[in-house]
């Protein structure tokens, strides 16, 4: 394999979460008395999975004129207890049981907190993964590479052996400043690949098997 090492994202990359976070947050912004008829799923979706989660509050909060802070805390509050029934993508499971197999080392890196290390263990891999930085640390998010950085001095990373794979350009763009290579996983076809110049871009699993197992 050319890669050995592999900095996985956690949402839209390892777990659909998607759907669930997009739930939560049309409830979160009903429970600000915005109507059910005025609410845009796609919009929501495609906002999260272009920008960010934090893009989205800004976004929609400012559209319905409510109070960003409060979304935000309701959403928190709605996502906790819906997020424990994510599951990863099909496929994903055999797919870091096979790099593993095959000499290869998984991190974790994520904005989420440390339900994704519990969705791990639930998923029975948590085991193959060597390190984790999640939003509890104290780490600038992504695209900065300081998590990164950090992950791959203390687990003595080669770069030339490392890729960040992600479902957002902020993923590449972390690994590239990282020095090392990105992969966009982008089901749905949502990304403009060509704003961060990924090594591997793909829209599914099997497509992402292939590349990383090569």
């Amino acid at each position: 394999m050319k890669y050995k090492a592999f900095f996985w994202d956690f949402d839209g990359t390892l777990f659909n979460t998607y759907p669930i976070m997009v739930q939560a947050f049309m409830q979160a912004l009903t429970m600000q008395r915005v109507s059910e008829i005025e609410l845009d799923e796609v919009a929501i979706y495609e906002t999260m999975r272009r920008h960010s989660l934090g893009a989205a509050l800004k976004q929609f909060s400012a559209e319905f004129s409510i109070d960003s802070e409060r979304l935000n805390r309701d959403y928190r509050a709605l996502e906790a207890p819906m997020i424990k029934a994510a599951k990863p993508f099909e496929g994903i499971v055999p797919l870091i049981q096979q790099l593993y197999d095959n000499g290869g080392r998984h991190y974790l890196l994520t904005h989420r907190d440390r339900s994704s290390e519990r969705l791990l263990i639930n998923a029975g891999i948590k085991k193959l993964f060597t390190d984790e930085i999640t939003s509890e640390q104290p780490f600038p998010r992504k695209p900065a590479p300081d998590s990164l950085n950090a992950l791959i001095a203390r687990n003595h990373v080669a770069r030339q052996t490392a890729i960040m794979i992600g479902d957002r350009t902020l993923d590449v763009d972390a690994g590239h400043n990282a020095g090392i290579a990105g992969a966009l996983f982008d089901p749905g076809h949502l990304i403009d690949a060509t704003a961060s110049h990924p090594e591997i871009s793909v829209t599914n699993v099997s497509g992402l098997a292939e590349a990383l197992l090569q």
